[in-house]
């Protein structure tokens, strides 16, 4: 019976995907809720998660030449107001410290929603002449937004990020830096977490407060809405002017710098939640997986069961993120938890495959089940979590294809969205009513301008006036 309920524990997918999700978070352990309204513990499974994240996106950082600091989480209010409309674009969501212990505050300071502001006014007094340009800093840290509704992961009023600051010398390095590190991004998210990804522009409408161009990794989840992985921008000089971040050139005359900025957080977790989990529970890539072998002894309490599982555990350790699953519950109990956290493989061994020299692996995105002699066990482990990476990747691709529409009219565009759940490709004219007018009919939003364009038609699926930009539409999280 205890097996059973293990399973139904969970809302099914279809039934409700927002009680699946919850529930997945929640028994997978990831998380636990707070008395901080809106902040979550991030348990250890949950963290583990987020430490392989971020060990492998700093070591593709370091190659591209990115140096990690760390800057303070407290930003003066008359620092926060230099910069116009980035100040207007995050001002509902800041946090306020007023006082510091019983004296309040001569200016009030405000916890870091972001950064921009902080590393403009520490590059002002770093930067000097050429010299010293490109800066390519990126700092992990926490940043603190008042969010009105939340969810784990994809949307807290305190998360985990990086936020990558760069300051260089001309436009053109600050543009080829903005698209390298999306370019880091879209390849992480493809080749470690098996999430495929949109690379393209967002709107003027939807880009960050105060950048020239904002460029984007879009997502579809498994109920069809999107989910913005990834953001780089390109500045400008316009932060340079206003913190006047200036450096002499080769021809000794002063010029402003030009900025970029990019991070990923950790709402990617709900990605990878949302992308492969299954009725069952979590569905985590090898690559990224805390725990992608789990030994389960099968009738444990018979002499030696226990040391052979062991020993396979100390047999796979040196290659493998690997644990023995040793607490006196019943193998179904066993198999049940080990679905439900996600472990991309599990080895089954037991008296009777001890006297035949083999075990049984299991493999959680597809449950197939293979005999395996115990000597080839380490290959055969390397090629099942090769394949599972591969085909993990392949399926959640067919997914997002089999969810894209194509709309030439406005009707179309109606229909598919109150109907279907995915991406919608349509025209756009490039005005900002049309985007207005579509999030207000359908509650539908630009997702971003992708670099591969197609013509679906010459006419803006909203206004029928010539189309400039092939958009691609959804409901996002």
């Amino acid at each position: 019976m205890a097996d059973k309920k293990m399973v139904e524990a969970i809302t099914f997918m279809n039934e409700d995907f927002a009680q699946w999700y919850t529930d997945v978070v929640k028994k997978a352990e990831l998380i636990d809720y707070t008395s901080v309204k809106g902040c979550m513990v991030i348990k250890p499974a949950g963290y583990a998660i987020w430490e392989l994240i971020q060990r492998q996106l700093d070591d593709r950082f370091k190659e591209a030449g990115v140096e990690n600091v760390y800057l303070p989480m407290f930003i003066p209010e008359s620092l926060l107001e230099k910069e116009k409309d980035h100040v207007e674009g995050f001002a509902p969501e800041v946090a306020w410290v007023t006082h510091g212990g019983l004296n309040e505050l001569q200016e009030r300071l405000c916890v870091r929603p972001t950064s921009e502001t902080l590393f403009c006014d520490f590059y002002k007094n770093d930067v000097h002449s050429y010299r010293d340009l490109p800066k390519v800093y990126n700092q992990w840290c926490s940043v603190v937004r008042w969010e009105k509704e939340t969810r784990p992961f994809l949307r807290s009023r305190e998360f985990l990020w990086q936020e990558g600051h760069t300051v260089h010398a001309t436009a053109k390095e600050a543009e080829e830096r903005t698209i390298q590190m999306l370019n880091v991004y879209a390849r992480f998210c493809e080749e470690v977490l098996a999430i495929p990804v949109i690379k393209g522009q967002k709107t003027d409408k939807e880009k960050f407060a105060g950048a020239v161009s904002t460029y984007t990794i879009e997502a579809l989840m498994h109920d069809g809405k999107a989910l913005q992985s990834g953001t780089s921008h390109n500045f400008g000089d316009g932060f340079a002017r206003a913190f006047d971040i200036q450096y002499a050139d080769k021809d000794n005359t002063l010029k402003y710098a030009h900025q970029t900025s990019w991070g990923v957080s950790t709402r990617i977790i709900g990605a990878i939640i949302m992308v492969h989990g299954d009725d069952e529970g979590l569905v985590l890539p090898p690559r990224i997986a805390p725990v992608q072998v789990c030994v389960i002894p099968i009738q444990q309490k018979k002499e030696g069961v226990l040391d052979k599982a062991y020993e396979l555990r100390d047999r796979l350790k040196g290659s493998f993120r690997v644990k023995v699953d040793d607490t006196d519950k019943t193998p179904g109990w066993k198999f049940s938890e080990a679905e439900m956290r996600g472990y991309p493989i599990r080895v089954e061994i037991g008296p009777k495959d001890m006297e035949a020299g083999k075990c049984v692996i299991c493999r959680r995105d597809t449950r197939e089940k293979v005999e395996v002699s115990l000597e080839e066990l380490e290959g055969k482990v390397q090629e099942i979590l090769d394949a599972m990476q591969t085909q993990m990747l392949e399926r959640a691709r067919a997914h997002r294809d089999a969810h894209t529409y194509t709309a030439a009219s406005m009707e179309e565009f109606e229909r598919l969205f109150n109907e279907q759940s995915g991406f919608v490709k349509a025209m756009w004219c490039g005005c900002r009513e049309c985007e207005d007018l579509i999030k207000e009919r359908l509650s539908v939003t630009s997702r971003c301008m992708p670099f591969e364009q197609e013509q679906i038609s010459d006419a803006c699926v909203c206004c029928g006036k010539p189309a400039k930009k092939m958009v691609y539409w959804g409901r996002a999280y």
